[in-house]
C-alpha cells in the first residue's frame, strides 16, 4: 500500500504519551509538533512560514524550560512549576503554542467534514473562531494572506498521498489524536486559570 504524508512523519501525535490522569509527556508532544508543521509546507510554505515561525519559538520556549529540569518531564508540570514566578515564559509559550494548534486542528476537522469545502474557508473560518481574538489589527491581515493562500483542496490531498482512501484514514487517525491533546491543553488551562495575563 502506497505511502501517505502521515507514513513519513518523525513523530506523530498518536506516539505523544499521556498517562491516565491526561499528563502529555514532553518530549514526545513538542516532537509531534514539529512533525505537524511539515503540514504547513504541503499547504503553502511561504504564506504559512510567519505561522510556523510563531510555533517554533513556542516550542523553543518549553523545550528550554524542560532542559533546565527534566524532572519537569509533562506539560502540566512545567506550567505549574513557573505558578510563582514572576516570568512564565514557557507557561506563555505552551499557550500560543495551544492556540496556534486549536487553529489547525479546527481549520482540518471543519474541512474533513465538510467535503466540499475549499481550504481557503475551513482555514479562515477556524481562524474566526480561534486565534483571530488574540491577534492585533498588525497581525490579523498576515494570517489573512495565508488563508487565501491556501491551495485547492484536490491539490491539498493529492499532495498527502495517492491512495486517498489511506489518505482520509491516516488523516483522521492523525486528526482525532491531536484534537485529544488539545481539549487537555485547553481543559488544563481553563481549570487552572493558567491563561490569566496574556
Amino acid at each position: 500500500m502506497s505511502q501517505t504524508f502521515f507514513d513519513n512523519l518523525p513523530k506523530n501525535f498518536t506516539d505523544v504519551t499521556i498517562s491516565a490522569s491526561g499528563e502529555i509527556d514532553v518530549l514526545t508532544f513538542l516532537e509531534a509538533t514539529e512533525s505537524m508543521l511539515k503540514l504547513f509546507d504541503v499547504i503553502n510554505a511561504t504564506a504559512f512560514s510567519p505561522v510556523k515561525s510563531d510555533m517554533t519559538g513556542n516550542i523553543s520556549k518549553i523545550r528550554t524550560k524542560f532542559l533546565e529540569n527534566p524532572a519537569n518531564s509533562t506539560l502540566q508540570a512545567i506550567v505549574l512549576s513557573e505558578q510563582d514566578q514572576k516570568k512564565k515564559i514557557a507557561t506563555e509559550g505552551l499557550l500560543w503554542l495551544k492556540r496556534g494548534l486549536e487553529f489547525t486542528s479546527q481549520a482540518l476537522r471543519r474541512n474533513v467534514d465538510s467535503p466540499d469545502e475549499e481550504l481557503t474557508v475551513s482555514f479562515g473560518e477556524a481562524y474566526k473562531v480561534t486565534l483571530s481574538k488574540f491577534h492585533s489589527f498588525i497581525i490579523k491581515p498576515v494570517f489573512a494572506m495565508a488563508m487565501k493562500a491556501c491551495p485547492y483542496r484536490k491539490d491539498f490531498y493529492a499532495k498527502l498521498g495517492d491512495n486517498q482512501d489511506k489518505v482520509k484514514q491516516d488523516l483522521n487517525t492523525w486528526l482525532t489524536a491531536f484534537e485529544k491533546i488539545v481539549k487537555i491543553l485547553s481543559d488544563f488551562y481553563t481549570a487552572g486559570k493558567h491563561d490569566k495575563g496574556f
